[in-house]
């Protein structure tokens, strides 16, 4: 099966939310608690945009919202500027195929191409295929914050992993 990994448009905002919510709503993949809606997801997508930095979609052959990965900011002081951080989700019916680790390849080009020096991944609870994925583009395990977040009645720890681009 084909996908076409292009810029996220306002259009996908609906798609987008309904994944995101299994990962909100099922795993420690993420550590936001209530699942945005399609509005919010819209902001977001915006605010990523406006910030110059790349939101791309994986659109399976039907045209469905395959997966999703963005950049933002790693953090909001100036002198961060140039580092960025990526975020990468499947649909689960679409899991396993290669699909997160071409969007995460095609991340890393275009916020290279947009002037980013350095990418960190902040994974959340147990998630060792993120970092599997991760590792496979030239991240290295820069550490852990232990019990940092909070999320399903148990304190969740963090990794961090980064490259340079």
């Amino acid at each position: 099966m084909s996908f076409l990994v292009r810029a996220a448009c306002l259009e996908d905002a609906r798609a987008i939310a309904a994944i995101y919510e299994l990962f909100v709503l099922t795993s420690t993949a993420t550590l936001e608690l209530e699942p945005p809606d399609a509005a919010e997801i819209e902001r977001r997508l915006r605010s990523v945009q406006d910030a110059g930095l790349p939101y791309l979609v994986a659109e399976a052959p039907d045209g469905a919202v395959a997966g999703y990965a963005y950049a933002t900011a790693f953090r909001p002081r100036a002198g961060y500027r140039f580092t960025v951080e990526d975020s990468v989700y499947l649909d689960a019916k679409f899991a396993g195929r290669g699909l997160g680790r071409r969007l995460l390849v095609e991340l890393i080009v275009r916020c290279k191409a947009a002037g980013c020096h350095q990418m960190v991944a902040v994974i959340g609870g147990e998630n060792p295929a993120s970092v599997a994925m991760h590792a496979s583009q030239g991240f290295a395990d820069v550490g852990v914050l232990r019990e940092v977040g909070f999320k399903f009645g148990a304190w969740r720890d963090v990794t961090l992993m980064q490259r340079e681009l």
